[in-house]
């Protein structure tokens, strides 16, 4: 079941995802509404979401325009959608200065409280703190409690596990529960009815799952993410107060958007295209080269955002790791293109020397280990290649030698790329490369490689000691799982593989 779930989830973008979900929430709270589990009126729910809708889409427009960066159409209908769902939809014809300042605020905070390109605070969150405390009107978080929370959790679950943030929400869900523990404890509280009121009465799961998990405004590893996590839960708690100020949702979040920047990279760039290398039949190099140093760790992803006209339902923004090294002078995406590829890849492909990408929100956990004496296997297929070879060329340029096998997977011999890279390893710094054809009538005669899949009897051939090694996968989502399952039935510790991961796979 939980495969299904993931292949239908593998073919939409995150933020695609989102928009369905908030969207599918709303159209339950219209239904709700109309058979009075709701107390307001479908009509005014409906304009509600329109004028935000209207009002967050102009003002983004607008912004994207004058500082000159292309436009993030979702981003607007998401921050909209979720407005619409903690302010108070009652008689909005009799606030719709409030709708308008909510609006424009979310959308400017992007742009204006924003530095090197980056911003810092939840737009959402922000908008309705600010509101607060300035025209003392602010959010009810009303889409998340009550008669909405089935279709709350339903959707917060397919996000989480497509965003594969299960460790985030693990914190904070803990943290609440200490705080809420603790809070009953020195008060005297009955921690039962504090729970239930938590879980069914607050907008615990909505903001965990949608407001918790915004990429853009979260730590960029594991570790830090859990800490960030715990650290909102416990600012999350009900009833955590310092003297008569209490906290909210908002500003519990805030706080933790201020803890994030403090540890994430702050860089934005804004690149243009240098060259553009044919490798493959359907795969090709992207070469920037940035106006500044882009400091990052080998095997590192970043989101690109390419403006182009009519996008489709797939959007403007894409993850890609960094094929380059840290030690090269250019930034390098390896990318691969289908028949049927989306407008985003349409439009990279037809990039020229004057078209310009931009790049921002450096995060991942899979780079090398601390410990140079850690044996390595990288098992790779077609493009999840690109990690490696920014890792690889790293340890080259860097004159380091580890004990790293590599698999690399491809269905023809003219899909195998960064030979260049991997041949001089092989000299340089004892890196044992073995390529396999999966298809086997793409097999030359003078072919030395392998021919098939990758599997526990190669693995258990070429790499003797395998179970003291740390495993590297990286490649399509089936591979990757099918290979973590083969890696846990050879006896190899979970903890000892790696995934390439990113949100937004698709």
């Amino acid at each position: 079941m939980l495969k299904q779930i993931d292949d239908i989830l593998n073919r939409i973008t995150m933020y695609r995802l989102i928009v369905y979900y908030l969207a599918a929430l709303l159209l339950t709270a219209l239904i709700l509404c109309y058979l009075k589990r709701l107390p307001f009126d479908p009509l005014d729910l409906l304009f509600t979401v329109a004028f935000l809708i209207a009002v967050c889409w102009l003002t983004n427009t607008i912004f994207a325009r004058t500082f000159r960066v292309p436009a993030n159409v979702e981003s607007a209908y998401i921050s909209a959608l979720i407005l619409a769902l903690i302010i108070d939809p009652s008689k909005p014809s009799s606030q719709l200065w409030f709708l308008i300042w909510v609006g424009v605020l979310a959308m400017a905070s992007k742009y204006i409280l924003a530095i090197k390109r980056k911003h810092i605070f939840n737009p959402v969150a922000l908008a309705v703190a600010v509101t607060a405390l300035t025209i003392n009107q602010s959010a009810t978080w009303w889409g998340g409690t009550g008669w909405m929370l089935p279709v709350v959790a339903i959707g917060g679950f397919l996000i989480v596990r497509k965003t594969q943030r299960e460790k985030l929400v693990i914190a904070f869900a803990v943290a609440v529960l200490v705080g809420i523990v603790g809070a009953g404890l020195l008060s005297s509280v009955d921690i039962f009815n504090a729970l239930k009121q938590t879980v069914i009465d607050s907008p615990a799961v909505f903001f965990a799952c949608i407001i918790l998990t915004e990429p853009l405004t979260m730590p960029p590893t594991n570790r830090l993410q859990i800490i960030y996590g715990a650290g909102v839960g416990l600012l999350f708690a009900p009833g955590l107060h310092f003297a008569t100020f209490y906290l909210t949702p908002e500003l519990a979040i805030l706080a933790g958007n201020l803890f994030s920047y403090l540890v994430s990279p702050k860089t934005r760039l804004m690149l243009r295209l240098k060259d553009k290398v044919r490798l493959a039949p359907d795969t090709y190099d992207f070469i920037f080269t940035p106006t500044q140093k882009l400091a990052f760790a080998p095997g590192q992803y970043m989101e690109w955002t390419l403006g182009h006209k009519h996008p489709d339902n797939r959007g403007n923004r894409r993850y890609f790791t960094l094929a380059s090294s840290p030690t090269e002078n250019t930034l390098r995406l390896g990318v691969k293109f289908y028949p049927e590829s989306s407008s985003y890849k349409k439009s990279m492909l037809a990039m020229d020397r004057h078209s310009e990408i931009v790049a921002g929100q450096l995060a991942g956990d899979f780079t090398l280990p601390d410990d140079p004496k850690q044996k390595l296997v990288f098992i790779a297929g077609g493009i999840g290649i690109t990690p490696f070879r920014s890792m690889i060329k790293y340890l080259l340029d860097t004159d380091q030698k580890r004990s790293i096998v590599l698999f690399y997977a491809a269905r023809t011999p003219g899909e195998f790329v960064y030979q260049d890279v991997f041949q001089k390893a092989e000299q340089k710094i004892g890196l044992k490369t073995i390529y396999t054809l999966t298809d086997a009538t793409s097999r030359p005669p003078d072919w030395l490689g392998r021919v098939g899949y990758i599997n526990k009897q190669l693995i258990k051939r070429e790499v003797p000691d395998y179970k003291a090694c740390a495993f590297y996968l990286s490649g399509p989502n089936a591979m990757v799982t099918a290979f973590e399952e083969t890696l846990l039935n050879l006896g190899v510790a979970r903890e000892h593989i790696k995934i390439d991961f990113f949100p937004g796979f698709a």
